[in-house]
């Protein structure tokens, strides 16, 4: 008897923190927004048009795209980048979204695990954030298969934010003075609620567009801009000897839009011999999402773990250490069933790591509409 009371008080208590712990608001400043909303339907618009060729009509009539993106609103866009910096989405109000993706890194995080609440570590690398839109599979396992599905994911995980409870976070961000003017702004009514949320913040998300870089201004003068050891990186790139754009393709550089299966037996995933006995199974198999190699300059570590903290260590991989897993890509096997490995030289190294550089959008990184409202 003694035991089941001295339980019932643990459990009680262990219930009643967590309450406590979830309803203690952070004294962060209110969120510094501009008078005038800042522009995040055109960059949206701007996606779609890459991904379907769909006009600025048709988008207004639609969802986002067909993996049930919503439609991005200025309004909407911009409460969801206050949620994404509000440390008030985790239990302890310790960190946010933004806290594992820095604009500065492209909203990446450079350290190969990621700090959650209360100091804990992620179990792989942060993926940058970059043209969410365009996929349907996200996070290193491929999971989502939108970014309404990918949103609240990272806030109710036990290592990164912690939230147990979407009813009291709800209440939580209600109590906020300046949430119930955004969510009305947004919605309509002041009531903040789990899928109002995660709608705020895939608007946000799918408006975070990045395709400025100088391959993009390039491709618009048959790259004359340019430089003779870049356009040696990009013919090796897209090569058939190299085969980096069999997997990495598209505006996106990334596993094709509406894949099937591709690489391995999983859409837009493959092995590519990282072990030869994987200590992390990924989606199956030791099968990883095929990430996108737009401003693959500012967010190594590179590969689901980070192992990699250089291009030039990724190349290396390619070109002698593939190892022989039984799941490993066929890409990655001669005909006899023996690895492929790709043997670059230094000049081929060097010339691929300037045509990847081509790839960074500066602007993306100083964006003011995706930067923290919460500075002061």
């Amino acid at each position: 008897m003694r035991k089941l009371f001295a339980l019932a008080v643990f459990f009680s208590f262990t219930i009643l923190s967590c309450v406590d712990k979830i309803d203690i608001l952070d004294s962060q400043n209110s969120p510094n927004l501009p008078s005038q909303t800042y522009d995040y339907k055109s960059s949206a618009v701007n996606l779609r048009g890459f991904a379907t060729g769909a006009t600025v009509e048709v988008f207004h009539q639609t969802n986002f795209n067909s993996f049930e993106n919503p439609k991005v609103t200025d309004e909407g866009a911009t409460l969801g980048r206050v949620l994404f910096y509000d440390k008030n989405l985790s239990l302890n109000n310790a960190v946010s979204c933004a806290s594992c993706h820095k604009q500065e890194y492209a909203f990446a995080d450079p350290v190969a695990k990621s700090i959650g609440f209360e100091g804990r570590k992620t179990i792989r690398n942060s993926m940058a954030v970059i043209n969410s839109g365009m996929n349907d599979n996200l996070f290193w396992d491929s999971r989502a298969t939108s970014v309404v599905d990918l949103t609240l994911q990272p806030v109710v995980n036990h290592l990164e934010m912690g939230i147990e409870n979407m009813r009291a976070l709800e209440n939580k961000l209600q109590r906020l003075d300046y949430y119930p003017e955004l969510f009305n702004k947004a919605f309509g009514s002041s009531e903040v609620t789990e899928a109002r949320i995660a709608s705020a913040m895939s608007q946000f998300l799918c408006s975070m567009t990045s395709f400025n870089s100088k391959y993009d201004k390039g491709e618009k003068e048959n790259f004359s801009n340019f430089t003779e050891l870049e356009k040696l990186g990009k013919k090796i790139f897209f090569s058939d000897r190299a085969m980096c754009s069999q997997c990495h393709q598209g505006k996106n550089f990334n596993a094709p839009e509406n894949s099937s299966t591709y690489g391995g037996s999983v859409k837009g995933t493959a092995n590519v011999g990282l072990e030869l006995v994987y200590n992390d199974p990924g989606k199956e198999n030791g099968n990883f999402k095929i990430p996108t190699l737009r401003n693959i300059e500012l967010t190594a570590p590179y590969m689901h773990d980070g192992r990699f903290n250089t291009l030039d260590e990724v190349l290396e991989h390619y070109s002698h250490n593939i190892q022989p897993n039984p799941d490993l890509d066929k890409k990655f096997r001669n005909p006899n069933g023996s690895v492929k490995h790709l043997k670059f030289d230094a000049i081929e190294k060097k010339a691929l790591i300037a045509f990847l550089k081509t790839l960074t959008d500066e602007d993306y990184i100083r964006d003011e509409r995706f930067s923290d409202p919460f500075k002061s």
